[in-house]
C-alpha cells in the first residue's frame, strides 16, 4: 500500500483517463464502423502489469488490467459480427519515453541505468517497437483469423522466467 500512499486521487484519475477511458473512446468509436464493414480486428495494448502486477505501479497496473478485461468482453460481445478482439501485453519497450525517462531521472548515469532496465528482462535487452507492431500486424491479418479474445505477452521471457 506504499504506493496508495504517495498516489493522489487525481493521479489515480489521469492514469485511468488515459488507459482505461482512452481505450473505451476508441471502442466506442471503432465498433459501430466495424459492424457497418461486416468485420474487423481490435487490438488493445495492455501490458505485463496487468498480467503480475508491477511494484510501486498500482494505477497503472489497475487501468492495464481493465484494458485486459475490456478486450476479452468485447471479443465475446461482437464476435457474432465478425469483430476479433485480442491484446498485447509488453514488457518494457525502447522509447523515446525511456529516453527521456533516463535523462531525467538519471542524468549522469544514462548508459548504466539503461544497462539496468534491460538486464530486467531475462532475454537482455527492452523489447523493440518494431518487435510489438509486427505481432500487431500477424494478429490483423488472415493468417490470425481464428484468434479472438487473447491477450498475448511480449516479454522477453519476463512473465515466466522472472516469477
Amino acid at each position: 500500500m506504499k504506493q496508495l500512499k504517495k498516489f493522489s486521487i487525481s493521479d489515480f484519475d489521469r492514469v485511468m483517463r488515459v488507459n482505461v477511458k482512452g481505450v473505451y473512446n476508441c471502442l466506442y468509436a471503432a465498433i459501430p464502423q466495424l459492424k457497418l464493414a461486416g468485420g474487423g480486428v481490435i487490438i488493445n495494448m495492455a501490458s505485463i502489469a496487468a498480467l503480475i502486477g508491477l511494484p510501486d505501479r498500482f494505477a497503472y497496473s489497475t487501468a492495464k488490467g481493465a484494458v485486459k478485461a475490456m478486450t476479452m468482453s468485447v471479443a465475446k460481445d461482437y464476435i457474432g459480427e465478425n469483430i476479433r478482439c485480442n491484446s498485447i501485453s509488453p514488457a518494457r519497450v525502447h522509447t523515446p519515453f525511456v529516453d527521456g525517462f533516463l535523462q531525467k531521472n538519471y542524468p549522469d548515469n544514462i548508459d548504466e541505468m539503461f544497462e539496468k532496465l534491460s538486464k530486467t528482462q531475462p532475454i537482455g535487452r527492452m523489447a523493440k517497437p518494431e518487435e510489438v507492431g509486427a505481432l500487431a500486424l500477424y494478429l490483423c491479418s488472415d493468417e490470425a483469423s481464428f484468434i479472438t479474445g487473447c491477450d498475448y505477452p511480449i516479454d522477453g521471457g519476463f512473465t515466466t522466467l522472472n516469477n
